[in-house]
C-alpha cells in the first residue's frame, strides 16, 4: 500500500524548499519517467522535489539520491523534480484508482511541433503519481503510463491550453506485487478506466488554478 503524501522541506541555498513524500509499506511494483528510480521494477518510497526556476543541475538523479538519503529513505525509489510548489498537489479517487499530480502549465507545447528557437521561462511541469491496487503485468503497467498520459492530455485539452503536455513532465504508476495479474491497462481496462479518470481529475483541477512558480512566490 502506498501512503498519503507527506509535506516536508530542505534547507537548500538559503531556501526552505518543500517536498512531497510518499512512503510504501513494502516494496510496490513501479514504473516511472522520473530522473530517480526511472524504468520498471520494486520501488519502496517516491519523493516529488520543488526546485528554483534557477535550477540548472545537470545531475538531477545525484541531487534526488541526496535528498532521499537526508530523509534516511530505505531502498530503491522514485524521485521526480518540479517548480510547482509541491503543497499545491491535487488528489482524486476512482473506484480504489489513487492519482496525485502537481500541475504547472506555463509552457505548454505539442509533442509533435517544431522545435521553438528558446523555451520560455516559466514552470511548465506535470508529475503525475498513481496508485493501483492490484498487480500490473509489465505491459499493463507501460499501457498504464500511457492511459495517465492521454487523460492529462484531455484535461490541458479542455483547459483550452494549445498543447499535449510541456518539455518535462513524467509519469509513474505503482501497484502491489502480490496478487493475480491485471494483463491490461488501456482506458477502458478495468483498471485503466478508473486510472485514466482520476488523472484527468487531478490534472483538470490543478491546471484550472493560477499557477506562479514557487521561488517568484517571495518576491516583491
Amino acid at each position: 500500500m502506498l501512503s498519503e503524501p507527506t509535506l516536508t522541506s530542505r534547507p537548500e541555498d538559503g531556501w526552505d524548499i518543500p517536498l512531497l513524500l510518499w512512503r510504501a509499506d513494502g516494496p510496490l511494483r513501479a514504473v516511472s519517467s522520473g530522473p530517480l528510480g526511472g524504468g520498471i521494477g520494486a520501488r519502496h518510497w517516491v519523493l516529488n522535489a520543488t526546485v528554483p526556476m534557477s535550477y540548472d543541475r545537470d545531475d538531477p538523479a545525484a541531487h534526488l539520491s541526496a535528498l532521499a538519503a537526508d530523509l534516511a529513505l530505505d531502498g530503491p525509489g522514485v524521485g521526480l523534480l518540479t517548480g510547482v510548489d509541491v503543497a499545491e498537489v491535487v488528489a482524486r479517487t476512482d473506484t480504489g484508482v489513487r492519482a496525485w499530480a502537481t500541475v504547472g502549465l506555463g509552457t505548454p507545447l505539442l509533442a509533435a511541433a517544431p522545435a521553438p528557437v528558446e523555451l520560455a521561462h516559466r514552470v511548465g511541469t506535470v508529475n503525475i503519481v498513481v496508485y493501483v491496487p492490484a498487480r500490473l503485468a509489465d505491459s499493463a503497467l507501460v499501457n498504464a503510463v500511457a492511459t495517465a498520459t492521454e487523460a492529462k492530455t484531455q484535461a490541458i485539452t479542455e483547459l483550452g491550453l494549445p498543447g499535449t503536455g510541456t518539455p518535462t513532465d513524467a509519469v509513474t504508476v505503482l501497484c502491489p506485487v502480490d496478487g493475480p495479474e491485471a494483463a491490461y491497462g488501456g482506458p477502458r481496462s478495468t483498471w485503466g478506466a478508473p486510472l485514466a479518470r482520476a488523472v484527468h481529475a487531478a490534472v483538470r483541477a490543478g491546471g484550472a488554478r493560477a499557477v506562479v512558480p514557487w521561488s517568484e512566490q517571495f518576491r516583491g
